[in-house]
């Protein structure tokens, strides 16, 4: 079985936050891109947020031919897939809308074109059970921004051939991007599956006003998540079981893990809680837009990138390892 694994042209469906970083890592690696949105003024929203990208972009490198007249946005999801040589859908996290969805994006395809979905919890033997060849349909869940961070989780349904699986790891290589091969498809994936455990927590923390949202980021932005860029968790914890490694770690720290620190069932949504959250995240903001923001968050993490690339080398490291 073959599939397409060199293109040129790239099709993407849903222009949000998640499609717009798409469409801006595909134009950044100089290939064509077609786009669809039904909402009203998709086309210039989509636009606008690849300007905003591009400036972050630049500083990273741009491939030969790179540009942002390449985007080509069109009136149907045919056009839009019909002379694509890959296809990535970002659509609402809905099983009805993305089943309909499907089934027309994959009647509409190349045959042997890979089709991945950007969800980031449901699972694809469910939304590709109608689909034209389903053996050619993954999920590829990235991590926003899309065009700046690198991980793509690829997950394959119950008819999802491996052969799509190795074509679908060359394609998001080819765009920059380091895949992880999920090998259950299992609800929320890996990383999602982490960041929801840690994004409870931080809830009931707010919730019983041991924490401010600030000072929430402030614990992990000042701590753990500076180690993270770089080394994520078990390698952490390996070293901070000394020269006897994880072992040591698991005898010390271990019987931690049955005490009472943490709640995992999420707090309720309460309008309290909601409110109370609002107004911190509101605080933190401060007068700053959100473009400005995504503009300090993308060179910020150009930067990070660069730091571990060019620590990793002089350690006789590479940057993917």
């Amino acid at each position: 079985m073959t599939f397409i694994t060199e293109i040129k042209t790239f099709a993407a469906l849903g222009s949000g936050v998640i499609g717009s970083g798409w469409v801006a890592r595909a134009l950044a690696h100089g290939l064509d891109v077609v786009a669809w949105d039904p909402a009203p003024g998709a086309e210039q929203a989509l636009r606008k947020r690849i300007a905003n990208a591009w400036p972050a972009l630049k500083k990273q490198g741009l491939a030969p031919g790179a540009s942002q007249q390449r985007l080509k946005f069109v009136d149907t999801i045919e056009e839009c897939v019909r002379d694509a040589d890959f296809i990535q859908e970002s659509a609402p996290e809905r099983l009805d809308l993305k089943l309909d969805l499907h089934a027309k994006v994959s009647a509409a395809a190349k045959p042997d074109a890979i089709i991945g979905s950007s969800t980031s919890g449901l699972l694809p033997s469910e939304f590709y059970e109608s689909a034209t060849h389903p053996e050619r349909c993954v999920v590829g869940h990235p991590f926003n921004p899309v065009y700046l961070l690198p991980l793509v989780e690829i997950v394959g349904g119950n008819r999802t051939a491996p052969e799509a699986i190795e074509a679908a790891k060359t394609i998001y290589t080819a765009l920059g991007m380091r895949p992880l091969h999920v090998r259950k498809e299992v609800p929320g994936f890996i990383a999602d599956r982490l960041l929801e455990a840690l994004w409870r927590e931080a809830l009931h923390l707010v919730n019983d006003g041991v924490a401010s949202t600030g000072e929430i980021d402030d614990a992990i932005r000042f701590g753990a998540g500076l180690r993270w860029s770089f080394m994520g968790t078990f390698l952490t914890y390996t070293l901070a079981g000394g020269d006897a490694g994880m072992r040591h770690f698991m005898a010390q720290f271990g019987p931690a893990l049955q005490l009472p620190w943490t709640y995992l069932p999420a707090p309720e949504l309460t309008d309290k809680l909601i409110d109370d959250v609002v107004e911190g995240t509101s605080e933190q903001l401060g007068d700053h837009s959100i473009a400005a923001l995504e503009r300090y968050r993308d060179d910020t993490l150009l930067a990070v990138l660069e730091a571990v690339k060019t620590s990793k080398a002089k350690h006789g490291m590479a940057f993917g390892d």
